[in-house]
């Protein structure tokens, strides 16, 4: 989607400057007849398509999803809500997944409840910061055996310091179970930020692979950690495994083939 192109003629819908410390971090949500967008700032954070809002409109977002060609996960934390284009994505596939978002910003909440859940999808919104919830789950016992999908998608102007994001990144690793795939979108990451995390990553564990993707046309890097027993080289040719409808897993397996490995 060539983003300039559709968000023409817009109306304002809601404008707040109360979203960080400065005045750059307001959050505007706009429309036109086709979408509705959520802006940071000056970033447009996710796009919805007003006629299908289950829609994935922007890159990015159908990287994140490229783990569906291999599983079928019932149990997924998003950390970072944003627009909601993955809750409703993956509230839409199926009735059996379970989907969770971790959100630190009540503002960000409201924003989703009131314009951007249009067919009232069933989505379990935490309002904490990220690492914090994380941290609280592990020290409260609670396991990590049932979580299948953990997905990074926290809007963030530059990533944080070397030390922050070391720890950042043990914390997402001491989430996930063996079985559980990580999927990390880094937003305007340089290559010395994206070596960094793929560096951390690979120290960090033991039974899962590293695969990233550049966004064409995008600064996005989308980064999965996979368990080491997906047959990543030789997936499906069809959908009979996957929540994926036959012409959207036909796509994806496109943009697989460009995969890189570390």
């Amino acid at each position: 989607m060539q983003l300039a192109k559709h968000i023409d003629n817009s109306k304002l819908l809601y404008l707040t400057q109360s979203y960080g410390n400065k005045s750059s971090d307001a959050i505007s949500i706009n429309e036109n007849n086709c979408f509705r967008w959520i802006a940071f700032g000056e970033v447009i954070q996710s796009v919805m398509h007003k006629r299908k809002p289950w829609l994935l409109t922007l890159p990015h977002q159908t990287m994140l999803m490229l783990p569906l060609l291999f599983f079928k996960p019932q149990n997924i934390i998003e950390l970072g809500l944003g627009g909601g284009n993955l809750a409703r994505f993956l509230s839409h596939l199926s009735d059996d997944i379970r989907f969770t978002s971790v959100e630190c910003d009540a503002v960000v909440i409201e924003c989703f409840k009131q314009y951007f859940n249009p067919e009232n999808a069933t989505i379990s919104i935490i309002h904490n910061r990220a690492e914090a919830w994380l941290v609280d789950n592990a020290l409260s016992g609670q396991t990590t055996e049932s979580l299948d999908w953990l997905v990074c998608d926290i809007y963030q102007q530059q990533l944080i310091d070397l030390k922050e994001t070391i720890n950042l990144l043990d914390i997402f690793m001491s989430a996930i179970s063996d079985n559980t795939c990580l999927s990390i979108n880094l937003p305007d990451a340089n290559d010395q930020d994206v070596k960094l995390c793929l560096t951390v990553l690979q120290q960090l564990q033991s039974n899962h692979r590293i695969v990233y993707f550049y966004v064409p046309n995008y600064l996005n890097i989308v980064i999965h950690v996979i368990p080491v027993h997906w047959p990543i080289n030789f997936p499906n040719r069809n959908n009979k495994h996957s929540y994926l409808s036959k012409r959207i897993y036909k796509r994806a397996l496109t943009f697989w083939q460009n995969l890189k490995e570390i």
